[in-house]
């Protein structure tokens, strides 16, 4: 795994994009805090349908080549790299319903997600890096919150990973389940061929009540 060098003329490169590195694991693992656990969270956005965490241990002797934020890469980089990182890693997925989305908010409802998703690792972290501002509650161990960590942090680049691919996967079955929606295309998320079918055939118990456009139309909804 390649780590980032700083530039040796400063203030004359253009913004390049981060490439995920496994740093923050070395700099844990110095102090001692072996094993580290990368978490992430899809799907925090759309109308539909649950979101799901995915914690990942990475083995740094077989870190997969290409490991980056889930939304940079193709849908079939995703799928090979999905499967690289369950032949190698550490892996545990989690996610909440729409219906704990709408008792908790989504922001709760993601973290409380991620935290199950290291809870459920067969092999028990000492410390954690979340993508993100907010380190979730109730960990047995230490933990980091990283900002653009999907692009900082390999461990949670495939975590971001896994929770994509599984909650794509997750949406494609509810798009059989309830075909009226077009879930198996947009994955919940609020495109206008999904606003129309709502608009056509209402709410399944898949929709998040809480999200807008949805609460708008039910608290505009008249009583019976």
């Amino acid at each position: 795994m390649k780590r980032r060098t700083p530039p040796d003329s400063p203030g004359l490169f253009p913004d390049l994009p981060l490439v995920p590195d496994f740093s923050l694991e070395s700099r844990a693992k110095r102090k001692g805090l072996w094993p580290v656990a990368g978490t992430d969270e899809a799907g925090r956005g759309p109308l539909a349908g649950p979101v799901v965490a995915a914690a990942v241990i990475l083995d740094p002797k077989r870190i997969p080549e290409g490991l980056n934020d889930s939304k940079k890469l193709s849908a079939v980089q995703r799928e090979a790299l999905y499967q690289q990182i369950l032949e190698c890693a550490v892996v545990s997925i989690a996610s909440s319903s729409p219906k704990r989305i709408d008792l908790i908010d989504i922001r709760k409802a993601s973290l409380d997600a991620m935290r199950r998703a290291v809870a459920g690792l067969d092999l028990e972290a000492r410390h954690v890096l979340t993508d993100g501002r907010d380190v979730p509650m109730g960990l047995t161990c230490s933990g980091e919150a990283v900002v653009k960590g999907d692009a900082r942090s390999v461990s949670i680049a495939a975590a971001s990973i896994i929770a994509k691919v599984m909650r794509d996967r997750m949406m494609a079955r509810a798009g059989l389940v309830y075909p009226d929606y077009g879930f198996e295309v947009h994955a919940g998320y609020g495109t206008d061929r999904h606003r129309s079918a709502i608009v056509t055939h209402g709410p399944c118990p898949l929709h998040r009540m809480s999200f807008r456009p949805l609460k708008r139309d039910q608290e505009a909804a008249p009583a019976p």
